[in-house]
């Protein structure tokens, strides 16, 4: 922060959400937004950096020759409990049943200039690619290859829109419209006139539905 680097141990849990706290100005830290909601650094957030939930076999996949974090065998009573199955299992402290989704669907959060939008995992999954637009911007959600794991894209190439389709003939691939050009998993054109192009990836946040509605409280919901 700042130039700064800062060292963060587990502190606590806020409506259910990871608090973290650094080690050099004892500031808490809110996990789901980055931003410092008590002391020297209050108000503060922090730079997200790119990330991706994909299935093991997918990664895999992508990246051959990827690392795995391991447990150290030696350091393992030092480790946090897995504490998640036990919290699944309490009331949500705070609930917003007039939205149309139960407090702990599992949701795909997005925001763009200033504006967010909560779409349910499962209607993603269902029917992606899912195509939409968010802060006078056209994005594409996309389900991969696994069924599981979701990309999304800002759908425009060389500023024209572009719209998306599954391929119908075996294997996975998507075709656009314009130029009938196939395209991957990571956004990148393989074929076609588009070829060696890819398209921006946008952050996505999978989280419960009463935790980005408890963050991002202008939040609207994608209704297909």
């Amino acid at each position: 922060m700042g130039g700064r680097v800062l060292h963060f141990h587990l502190a606590g849990i806020n409506n259910q959400n990871f608090l973290m706290r650094d080690e050099e100005t004892g500031s808490w830290w809110q996990q789901v937004s980055g931003q410092a909601i008590a002391g020297e650094m209050r108000g503060q957030a922090l730079e997200l950096a790119p990330y991706d939930e994909l299935s093991f076999g997918l990664w895999k996949l992508e990246a051959p020759a990827g690392q795995v974090l391991a447990p150290v065998a030696k350091d393992a009573g030092k480790y946090e409990s897995n504490w998640e199955p036990k919290v699944e299992k309490l009331p949500t402290v705070i609930d917003f049943p007039r939205s149309g989704l139960q407090s702990r669907d599992v949701v795909l959060g997005m925001e763009i200039n200033g504006q967010s939008r909560a779409y349910p995992l499962a209607a993603v999954l269902a029917h992606a690619p899912v195509e939409d637009r968010l802060g006078g911007t056209p994005v594409v959600l996309v389900a991969g290859p696994d069924g599981k794991s979701v990309r999304a894209f800002r759908s425009q190439l060389d500023g024209a829109d572009l719209e998306l389709f599954h391929k119908s003939e075996s294997g996975w691939a998507l075709v656009d419209s314009a130029t009938v050009s196939e395209w991957n998993f990571t956004g990148c054109a393989t074929s076609g006139p588009s070829m060696g192009k890819c398209l921006q990836a946008l952050p996505l946040l999978k989280d419960y539905w009463f935790d980005w509605r408890n963050y991002h409280p202008q939040t609207s919901i994608y209704r297909r």
